[in-house]
């Protein structure tokens, strides 16, 4: 079941050239261009602080979005470059890329925990370690994931879970092409601390005291 898609508000720009993205400066927004979808090309403005705010929030680029413009349908589309001033560094001119339903793209997908509770190596005093909040998948544009779940309620202290024990959406996979860890249940750390130590051996022990009395005798 595909998850809630961000709304990205835009307006039409009525100019096209240098001299109308200088004035959508001015009034605050940073021009863009929507193309693809066998549409011609759409100018348009959005909102500067609103555009820096998603920037900063990180994986705009990957963030498929719900393009809404008064006297269009709302479309989705989805980043492609956004070009920053070279001494600011603060975005001035965006392109978007309109998407059909059937549209491959890759997506970060959040991930959640469940059976925390139930979980042996938890119960243990064990602590779930979180290696990847988010997954990268190929997706299909009309049916986007909101988030796929672990369930680590069998895990014990040193076990990890990877992405091939996780049920992924249909039609849906990975970016990377190896089982990788997205996350473990590892020893408290006073726990591993007294491991630690077990783990000595007694002789060698005896062999540094034995070293010492010798000294002694010197």
């Amino acid at each position: 079941m595909a998850g809630e898609i961000p709304d990205l508000i835009a307006q039409e720009r009525t100019g096209t050239g240098k001299g109308a993205a200088r004035q959508a400066r001015r009034d605050g927004m940073v021009p863009g261009v929507v193309y693809g979808g066998e549409q011609d090309p759409l100018p348009i403005a959005i909102e500067f602080n609103g555009l820096l705010k998603r920037l900063k929030d990180g994986r705009f680029k990957s963030t498929l979005f719900n393009l809404k413009v008064d006297g269009h349908d709302d479309v989705r589309v989805i980043c492609r470059d956004v070009q920053r001033d070279v001494v600011k560094d603060l975005p001035v001119h965006l392109d978007l890329m309109r998407l059909r339903r059937t549209t491959k793209i890759n997506l970060f997908i959040p991930v959640e925990f469940v059976g925390e509770d139930s979980a042996p190596g938890i119960k243990k005093g064990g602590v779930l370690t979180v290696v990847r909040p988010e997954v990268e998948l190929l997706v299909t544009a009309g049916d986007i994931p909101e988030k796929i779940v672990v369930d680590v309620s069998g895990m014990n202290i040193g076990d990890t879970a990877t992405i091939s024990m996780v049920d992924l959406p249909q039609g849906a996979k990975p970016t990377i092409d190896r089982d990788f860890v997205i996350a473990n249940i590892q020893a408290p750390s006073g726990l591993a601390s007294q491991d630690d130590d077990e783990e000595k051996d007694p002789e060698d022990v005896e062999v540094i005291e034995g070293a010492a009395e010798r000294g002694d005798e010197d």
